[in-house]
């Protein structure tokens, strides 16, 4: 199975941070974590949960496997296409969210696949 490495990702982050014109600070109060662990998942020595990769995500408006591998995946270009059903755009979490859940999913299944 392909690693990750948090040091490459993180600079991914940092330059899509950058490339927005934001601080470590802006970013981090957008993803409501403090500037100091933004700092250290920037640098690669901290791991961060799934729901701080998700905000991050969402703050920067990045694909996951972009900032994940440094790649978009054919398939992720499509579900930026994909829109919820009437059904799924009542859930409690918000579309947005459930959106970017799938995404994430769908990257680690093939991430898996390609093991």
């Amino acid at each position: 199975m392909k690693e990750l490495d948090y040091t490459r990702m993180g600079t991914r982050i940092r330059q899509v941070r950058k490339a927005k014109g934001w601080s470590q600070d802006v970013l981090a109060k957008k993803c409501g974590i403090s500037m100091s662990f933004l700092g250290h998942i920037e640098r690669g020595t901290r791991i961060m949960s799934l729901d701080t990769f998700h905000n991050i995500c969402i703050a920067l408006d990045a694909d996951a496997g972009e900032l994940l591998w440094g790649e978009v995946h054919p398939f992720d270009m499509a579900l930026n296409l994909w829109q919820p059903s009437e059904q799924e755009e009542g859930k409690d979490a918000g579309t947005d969210s459930y959106a970017m859940y799938v995404k994430i999913m769908k990257s680690v299944a093939e991430i898996m696949n390609e093991a």
